[in-house]
């Protein structure tokens, strides 16, 4: 496994290359795989190459964009099962194959693994282009939580085929690529993900926000953070306040977030304050005005609302899995605890809940860190591994790049 280490002299040498990216989800859908791909595409676009976007499209009314550096292609979808406001894209092999032979693009990078995504590597390989991919979700460990454990064997054998099909597969931790590579998985490379430092901030704690949730100044406040779905493991979260409330009776747990599961986490915890769905600056200020972030997920590939919740600077306790394996060292800038420990899970919640000092002193050290986790340096790995492996391949680009110098904001 390659690590990938640039100076900002070569990436300012690097050619500006024309990327078809295909994706079935991407914003205004909120999720973390739809974020983290218009950061990339932001980051593409400030490091000077062209972006098609190829989505399914949104909703009836939903126009594709455009402008000098990016274009969007949109394409037929259907509503995923039991998973509302995701949808998947068809296949779209003969439109893609005529939309790329009219204007080729230099590389083809798929990022999710759905029907579009597919036949999109089709295309690529019919039309000999370079094509890589991303691998953002265990749909295979997915299968458990939704009733159909015995598709996980076929979903994780499509899932191989699919990713081994592309030159690269871009994973987000190097304890991914391990798994990965045991699983058969060829040519896998470690591309991480970063947070908005500006956004995600301490400064945005707000006492009004934590009055309507009935918690005062001296009382301790847990959050949890992403979709009410099984996978997420919320049931945990749910006995982990609950023996918080046993030592500390006024302690209060906010949930934001929506979803399936919604319903039952209110029956199950009726004191639980339910906020559902928040973004932006109001997304902000519901971590920051937190005291501490429990994550109990084992299905994640990386977890970005780890890295939200440091940079906000709460303690957060998760399993030793995904995002917090690599950025959360317990004791130091948060509390892990051992995959599927449940019992030592619970443990280390309680102890930050009542320990002031202790869960304070993990709060400062998981900001200072996240503050490392820069989505430029992100964003530079990302665009020189795709110019890397545009160079090694044995295409051919009709749409030559042009050999500028490429100014990398900074």
């Amino acid at each position: 496994m390659k690590t990938l280490e640039f100076t900002a002299e070569e990436l300012c040498l690097e050619p500006r290359l024309r990327i078809a990216l295909v994706t079935e989800t991407y914003p205004p859908e909120v999720n973390g795989v739809a974020m983290t791909l218009q950061r990339m595409v932001d980051g593409l676009i400030r490091r000077g190459h062209r972006v098609q976007l190829i989505r399914p499209r949104q909703t009836s009314a939903d126009v594709a964009q455009r402008s000098a550096d990016y274009e969007e292609m949109l394409s037929r979808g259907w509503k995923l099962p039991r998973y509302d406001g995701l949808r998947f894209g068809l296949p779209a092999k003969a439109a893609l194959i005529r939309s790329w032979s009219r204007q080729r693009p230099d590389l083809v990078h798929v990022a999710t693994e759905g029907p579009l995504g597919w036949t999109a590597i089709s295309a690529a390989k019919k039309l000999r282009l370079p094509v890589t991919s991303d691998f953002h979700t265990n749909f295979d460990h997915y299968s458990e939580h939704y009733g159909v454990g015995w598709l996980r064997q076929p979903v994780s054998a499509y899932l191989r085929r699919f990713h081994n099909r592309t030159e690269a597969t871009f994973v987000p931790t190097a304890d991914m690529a391990r798994m990965l590579r045991t699983q058969g998985y060829d040519r896998v490379e470690v591309v991480s993900r970063g947070v908005d430092t500006t956004l995600f901030s301490p400064v945005r704690r707000s006492g009004a926000l934590r009055a309507q949730w009935g918690a005062g100044d001296d009382e301790v406040v847990l959050i949890s953070v992403g979709r009410l779905a099984p996978e997420k493991n919320l049931p945990l979260v749910l006995r982990a306040h609950a023996a918080v409330r046993e030592v500390l009776p006024r302690a209060r747990l906010v949930i934001v977030g929506d979803g399936p599961m919604r319903e039952a986490v209110a029956r199950d915890c009726p004191d639980a304050v339910l906020c559902g769905m928040r973004t932006g600056a109001d997304l902000a200020a519901h971590y920051a005005s937190a005291d501490l972030f429990v994550f109990p997920s084992l299905t994640e590939t990386f977890g970005n609302v780890t890295l939200e919740a440091m940079a906000s600077g709460l303690c957060t306790v998760a399993y030793d899995y995904a995002a917090a394996a690599e950025v959360v060292r317990d004791m130091d800038n948060g509390l892990s605890a051992p995959s599927r420990d449940e019992g030592a899970f619970i443990e280390r919640v309680v102890r930050a809940a009542m320990d002031d000092r202790l869960r304070r002193r993990l709060a400062a050290r998981a900001r200072t860190s996240a503050e490392q986790l820069d989505w430029e340096r992100v964003n530079d790995h990302f665009a020189a591994a795709l110019i890397g492996i545009w160079r090694g391949a044995d295409a051919a680009p009709v749409n030559a790049p042009v050999a500028e110098p490429l100014r990398v904001e900074r």
